[in-house]
């Protein structure tokens, strides 16, 4: 078996360009968003994808529609959605980011943890071995499930998936490939 991954942020939000974090606030994507998906769109033209899952919040489902509409079948899937921070959704990044390695175990109050998010994202991936053997799909998705895959796929802490995550050098790439085999 193999399944082939490749994971895609969605686009900058409104919340984002107010350092803000949305959680399962449902905001859409800004103008600024919306340009830089046009740029990544003709960066991954050649690229070949079987399926397209997303979170079912707006921003990453209408980062699915610009990147792959009529391109590939989108499913939006609610496995897919950001980490529940609960009374935190919607607060200011630079006070819900310094909390993040507390609420791994541990809930956000009114929410869930990041281990809640590694078990929906290890559901999702138990999903596709089902019935998408040899396929290639493309996953827009969030930060935390994003770093989930880091934990299950490439066997890291989540300390080290916090620490690497490319959000902190603004390094953002074409896609993230992973493999399910």
């Amino acid at each position: 078996m193999l399944i082939n991954l490749t994971y895609f942020p969605h686009g900058t939000s409104t919340d984002n360009e107010k350092g803000i974090c949305s959680g399962w606030s449902d905001v859409d994507l800004s103008e600024l968003g919306k340009k830089q998906l046009a740029g990544l769109k003709n960066k991954i033209k050649d690229s070949k994808f079987d399926l397209v899952y997303c979170s079912d919040l707006k921003r990453a489902v209408h980062t699915a529609s610009i990147l792959f509409y009529n391109l590939a079948p989108i499913i939006p899937d609610s496995r897919l959605r950001e980490c529940n921070y609960g009374e935190y959704n919607g607060q200011p990044a630079s006070i819900v980011e310094p909390l993040l390695p507390e609420y791994i175990t541990k809930k956000f109050p009114g929410g869930e943890s990041y281990e809640n998010v590694k078990t929906r994202i290890e559901d999702f991936l138990n999903s596709l071995k089902k019935d998408h053997d040899g396929k290639a799909i493309a996953i827009i998705s969030h930060k935390a499930p994003q770093l989930a895959l880091e934990v299950l796929l490439n066997d890291k802490t989540w300390e080290t998936a916090f620490d690497e995550d490319w959000r902190k050098t603004r390094s953002l790439q074409p896609g993230w490939k992973y493999s399910i085999k």
